[in-house]
């Protein structure tokens, strides 16, 4: 089957897998494994920031974030499509008691207007505003990324506020490929970032929250409280190495990969719209056809994908994703009976 639901459904590579099989291990609760050390040193300075905490997954990366920047009873900004509010199981309230401000977005990313609308006057009436979240790239705005100028500008108005400024980095390697950021400059624009290592970047699991020092100290006792506390977990993190070392700059490939079969779905007469095609992601609009039925007509031709609404699809490319599945899938596409 060619799998197009998700680039979380890569596999380790052969080279991967006897890097892990090679690691350092000790006990990471005690921050003494080395390998773990090593790669959260190593994103740290690559974002220009003083520590990380490796975790198993983004969304325990992003509410352990939450967790610090607030105090129960805050209320948090971010996109109203956003992934810590949609898709991680009502976290915010749940994990730190904290009510939320949604911002209705143009494309699905939050502009400086939207942010300054949502700040609650300082009253006791009102939740107190303290932290800010984005997300880049947006995956329900079909991969589209931020530009540099559009994320300072929300940094510079956070600290004038004094609020706290997280991003969820599920697929921000990828941003980084294809709008060619400096990774320090980035970095330098947030409190805390979640880089999520088993999407694009291939590895079987894990994601590191960075920030200040202070920061991480306060995390690594969150993340014990949320059951995150991993043992010999070197050979996970060795994964996140290998990598980081190997599997970025290859990114381009499957950007390039999604934008082809953006532009196939465009000379569809079955298509209404398909979103502009930024990096890994292509989210189309079906013309009339519920999505289920067209998720299960891919079916029996070899291919899975993603319902993303009654008549919206998604799919995601990744590393392997190969030449010979695109074009199996473009001529599938050229094919369907609509």
């Amino acid at each position: 089957m060619i799998d197009l639901r998700s680039d979380t459904v890569t596999k380790p590579t052969q080279k991967m897998r006897e890097a892990m099989m090679n690691a350092a291990v000790g006990d990471d609760v005690f921050g003494e494994d080395p390998t773990v050390n090593l790669l959260q040193s190593t994103l740290a300075e690559k974002f220009g920031l003083e520590a990380g905490l490796f975790c198993p997954s983004g969304t325990m990366t992003n509410q352990i974030a939450i967790n610090v920047h607030t105090s129960p009873g805050d209320e948090v900004i971010c996109d109203q499509l956003s992934h810590v509010y949609n898709y991680e199981g009502g976290g915010i309230a749940r994990n730190s008691g904290c009510s939320v401000k949604l911002i209705q977005s143009t494309n699905c990313q939050i502009s400086l207007e939207d942010v300054k609308t949502k700040i609650n006057p300082s009253d006791s009436h009102y939740a107190r505003t303290s932290l800010l979240c984005v997300e880049d790239t947006v995956n329900k705005g079909g991969g589209v990324c931020y530009e540099f100028d559009q994320l300072k500008s929300l940094s510079e108005f956070s600290k004038e506020e004094k609020l706290a400024y997280h991003l969820d980095g599920a697929r921000v390697v990828n941003a980084l490929v294809a709008k060619g950021h400096n990774w320090e400059s980035y970095g330098s624009l947030f409190d805390s970032i979640s880089v999520c290592l088993s999407k694009g970047l291939g590895t079987p699991g894990g994601s590191v929250l960075l920030g200040s020092q202070s920061f991480i100290d306060e995390a690594h006792r969150v993340r014990k409280v949320m059951g995150g506390g991993m043992r010999q977990t070197g050979m996970l993190a060795a994964a996140g190495l290998y990598a980081l070392e190997n599997n970025v700059d290859r990114m381009i490939e499957d950007h390039q990969k999604a934008r082809l079969l953006g532009e196939c779905l465009k000379d569809q007469k079955w298509v209404s719209n398909v979103v502009p095609v930024e990096t890994n992601i292509v989210v189309f609009e079906l013309d009339g056809i519920p999505a289920v039925d067209f998720q299960a007509a891919l079916a029996q031709n070899g291919i899975l994908a993603m319902p993303f609404g009654p008549t919206k699809m998604r799919f995601v490319t990744h590393l392997d994703f190969n030449d010979q599945d695109l074009s199996s899938t473009i001529k599938c596409l050229e094919q369907m009976p609509y």
